[in-house]
């Protein structure tokens, strides 16, 4: 019972926490130097939209009148929720322009503003809270000069605070750094996770006399999930390096919107039984579109070249490492359970059924840049 009890935990956890929208992204980037900070926050016009009811005549345009009509509530707004603290003290900020700039998903403010810091600080701590009120998908996606050092690091829900070193940083450190961030993408990347989840769900399970039964051993279902994983990490492993590289670029609402489709996919073929042989080709398939997706979170951030290899190599072992703990945390369970009724209707059909409908609505809102 209390191994039932922790698998239908984890999959109405992967189900509950997904709020089905486009994902929402903010670009922030600060620079140090002798004469304080200087940051430029790019936050998206829909977003800003929906927390301060920007579109005044409501006709589902956001004019530039609207929008300086609304400059010091939207500063006051976004600062609020930002912090810098250089060597543990406080850096008031304040706004110095406003612009529009158009981003491959959209239109966005751009916040240019500084903050009143210590000239030469060894240390900076930031706290980063936009929207964590409303969208706790959202994600600040941070890229942090100072001097010859370029550091970068991704802002959510569950990591909302982060504390840089600014001298002596090592190649080591920030190789650990790209690391520790894939781990939080994959971890945090509710459409990658229920993708898996999806492939995943059937591989403790054979078809026979018209149903699905238990698998006979733990090594079946292992080489099931082995086969699952690997197809999947190769193909967003060459996507993620191409779209890094920046030698293959997609626009972002296709990706995202090709992304939900392939969870939908994933998910119906455990329903309608058309994939059972070919979990790991659909795995592979659309890895391809996945990568794609990681690799947005590396060029979004802006990294020189310099340090795109470095990250590259970091951020796509950290994703591995994320999901080969979902894979850990996931198989012993579901090998446990697989005999049972309660796997095989509620774990795989209710799951893949709920998996699928979130999905959809992930579908029609990214095509469509709705919010339902």
């Amino acid at each position: 019972m209390r191994r039932r009890t922790a698998f239908a935990a984890l999959l109405l956890l992967a189900a509950a926490a997904v709020e089905a929208h486009k994902p929402s992204d903010a670009y922030l980037a600060l620079s140090v130097d002798g004469s304080g900070v200087h940051g430029q926050w790019d936050i998206a016009l829909r977003d800003l939209d929906f927390a301060l009811a920007l579109d005044a005549d409501g006709d589902g345009r956001i004019t530039w009148g609207e929008l300086r009509a609304r400059h010091a509530d939207i500063a006051a707004y976004a600062l609020a929720r930002l912090t810098l603290h250089a060597d543990g003290t406080p850096c008031p900020l304040t706004a110095t322009g406003h612009l529009v700039d158009a981003h491959s998903d959209g239109r966005y403010e751009v916040l240019r503003f500084a903050a009143a810091c210590p000239a030469h600080p060894g240390t900076l701590e930031v706290g980063y809270r936009l929207f964590a009120d409303l969208d706790p998908q959202h994600k600040g996606l941070l890229r942090l000069s100072a001097g010859a050092l370029t550091r970068t690091a991704v802002f959510g829900a569950t990591h909302p605070d982060e504390r840089f070193v600014l001298a002596g940083t090592s190649r080591a450190g920030e190789f650990l750094a790209y690391l520790r961030e894939g781990v939080l993408h994959i971890w945090s990347g509710y459409d990658h996770i229920l993708f898996l989840l999806s492939l995943l769900l059937p591989a403790v399970l054979v078809r026979g006399a018209g149903r699905w039964q238990g698998v006979a051993t733990l090594r079946q279902a292992f080489v099931e999930v082995l086969k699952v994983v690997t197809a999947f990490t190769l193909a967003h492993s060459l996507t993620l390096s191409l779209a890094a590289l920046q030698i293959v670029t997609l626009p972002s609402r296709l990706v995202e919107s090709a992304i939900a489709a392939s969870v939908v996919i994933a998910a119906t073929g455990n329903l309608l039984n058309f994939a059972e042989r070919r979990r790991w080709a659909i795995a592979f398939a659309f890895g391809l579109i996945h990568g794609f997706g990681f690799a947005a979170v590396l060029t979004d951030l802006g990294l020189p070249r310099t340090l795109l290899v470095l990250a590259l190599l970091g951020f796509n072992l950290g994703v591995e490492t994320g999901q080969l703990v979902i894979v850990a945390v996931f198989l012993p369970l579901a090998f446990a359970l697989r005999g049972t009724w309660f796997y095989r209707r509620a774990a795989l059909v209710g799951g893949s059924l709920a998996i699928a409908l979130v999905a959809g609505v992930w579908l029609l809102e990214r095509a469509f840049d709705l919010r339902l």
